[in-house]
């Protein structure tokens, strides 16, 4: 089995040989900006770390892996327009760099341009490849509207949050290691379990991604301490104080979702998240998610030792302070 260093390496050379297209240079031009600002690669490795279970030969992957990571960077520079970014990965956004048309026409071919390479795959079960990944983009799109939703919508529950999360960010976690698995020629039972084992530590990295915005070391995490609370972004974190605030408690909570003043309102939030025990709440749920992502993977048919590298990642997602 390689490590996630070694697969990262592959995949970087392929990306950085990539050519998506130079003529005209304000289509093409973007997509190569987007496709060099780094970044973990975590999809497409998983790919390939799902792909390395059942077969040696990484570059009968390296398509689909390709197809994952440029579907990701399509939604990224969707998503900063829509949320009004100006920086990703600490440089300019693409609507920022060039204009929104731009922006919004690049994106667009960016997601042909994943389907595409896709079917660059050789396999034999390319329709299913195909059904899988469609599937998928189809609900991280649904999970974005829905969480544009939560902007508007005054009571989220936990049921509805936990779903946003699963198809706006861990759907496709999963979605990468059941390609990689299929493609390496595991059966649909296996692929499953992995496709499930992805969507549960999707979920759980999105927990603890809560976490760290609220509790993370501002030095360390790179972002402003307590910025979801800013926003009143209904996280889980805030969802569960809303649901667990006592009658005076709560009359304060409501005052401060509309404090103007930053600093004495992400510190008065975060006592009330310490009265009512949140933090502990939301690691427990995060626990929950992994609990269930190890159970699926223990049920993949490969060698035990195989699966290690897919423990070590998940558990380096989960201790992550930024």
């Amino acid at each position: 089995m390689k490590t996630y260093q070694q697969l990262f390496e592959v995949f970087t050379s392929h990306i950085n040989a990539a050519n998506y297209g130079a003529n005209p240079k304000e289509l093409y031009e973007p997509i190569n900006y987007m496709m060099q600002l780094g970044g973990k690669r975590l999809r497409p490795i998983l790919a390939l770390m799902a792909f390395d279970l059942f077969d040696s030969n990484i570059e009968k992957a390296i398509p689909a892996a390709h197809a994952i990571e440029v579907f990701h960077n399509f939604t990224l520079v969707h998503d900063d327009i829509m949320d009004n970014a100006p920086l990703r990965r600490g440089k300019e956004t693409v609507y920022k760099k060039w204009n929104m048309p731009i922006a919004i026409l690049s994106g667009d071919l960016m997601m042909i341009k994943a389907t595409q390479l896709l079917c660059e795959t050789e396999t034999q079960n390319l329709k299913q490849l195909l059904e899988v990944f469609n599937k998928t983009a189809i609900e991280v799109c649904e999970g974005q509207q829905i969480d544009m939703n939560f902007e508007t919508k005054k009571n989220v529950s936990h049921e509805e949050y936990l779903e946003m999360i699963k198809l706006k960010t861990a759907v496709l976690l999963g979605c990468s290691l059941q390609l990689g698995a299929l493609i390496g020629g595991a059966n649909n039972e296996d692929a499953l379990h992995l496709y499930e084992f992805g969507k549960n530590i999707g979920i759980a990295f999105q927990i603890q991604d809560d976490i760290l915005d609220t509790f993370g070391d501002g030095t360390i995490t790179g972002k402003q301490v307590g910025g979801d609370i800013i926003a009143n972004k209904k996280t889980l974190l805030l969802i569960e104080l809303f649901e667990s605030v006592h009658k005076d408690d709560k009359k304060l909570l409501d005052d401060l979702m509309q404090l103007t003043d930053t600093e004495q309102k992400v510190q008065s939030v975060i006592n009330l998240y310490d009265k009512y025990l949140i933090k502990q709440f939301a690691e427990g749920k995060k626990q929950q998610f992994l609990d269930l992502a190890y159970q699926h993977l223990a049920d993949v048919s490969v060698e035990e030792g195989k699966k290690s590298i897919l423990i070590n990642t998940a558990e380096e997602l989960m201790n992550r302070v930024s």
